[in-house]
C-alpha cells in the first residue's frame, strides 16, 4: 500500500466518519460518498484512490456501527494509522476487511505526506520524510480476515475449504 496522507485528530468518533443521517443505507457506494464529511466537507472530492488516512489516538470511537469502517475502505482510502483505535471499530475494521495500523508515531507523518506500508516486514515508510516506523503487528487471524477482504469473505472460503 501507498498514498498520499490525509490527517484527522484525536477522538474520531464514528459519527465524524459517517454521520447519523446517513445510516439508511448500507450500500458502501453511497455511504462512500460521505465518508468524513462532517470533519472535512470535501475530504471526498480531494482524496484518491488508495490513499492513506492517519489520525490521533482513540480513532474510531462512538458507536459500535459497521457502517464506519465500509464507507473507509469504500472511499478508496487503504489503510487508517493511528496511536489507538476504539477496540469495537478495531474489530469491525477487520471485519470489514479494513487494513488497520496501530503505531505510537503516527504524529509524526504530515498531511501530504507519502507513506508506503510493508505488510511483509511490518514497517510503514515516510518517503516524503526519509522515515521508516514498526507498526504494531496485526494478530494473524486479523490479517487473514484482510486478505480474504472481510470476515464474510473468510467465512465463505472456510466454508469451501479454501482457507489456507
Amino acid at each position: 500500500m501507498q498514498g498520499k496522507v490525509w490527517k484527522f485528530g484525536e477522538n474520531v468518533d464514528t459519527d465524524l466518519i459517517i454521520a447519523a443521517r446517513y445510516l439508511n443505507t448500507s450500500d458502501p457506494k453511497e455511504l462512500a460518498k460521505h465518508v468524513m464529511e462532517d470533519s472535512d466537507p470535501s475530504f471526498v472530492s480531494k482524496m484518491n484512490k488508495g490513499d492513506i488516512i492517519v489520525a490521533g489516538e482513540n480513532f474510531g470511537c462512538g458507536s459500535s456501527r459497521e457502517h464506519a469502517p465500509i464507507a473507509i475502505k469504500a472511499s478508496g482510502i487503504s489503510a487508517v494509522i493511528a496511536p489507538t483505535f476504539a477496540r469495537i471499530f478495531y474489530r469491525n475494521a477487520f471485519n470489514m476487511g479494513l487494513p488497520i495500523f496501530e503505531l505510537k508515531e503516527a504524529d509524526e507523518i504530515n498531511e501530504n505526506d507519502t507513506i508506503k506500508i510493508d505488510m511483509d516486514k511490518g514497517e510503514i515508510i515516510n518517503i516524503t520524510q526519509a522515515k521508516t516506523y514498526k507498526f504494531v503487528p496485526i494478530p494473524p487471524f486479523m490479517q487473514q480476515l484482510v486478505d480474504a477482504g472481510g470476515l464474510i469473505e473468510f467465512a465463505k472460503k472456510e466454508l469451501k475449504g479454501d482457507s489456507k
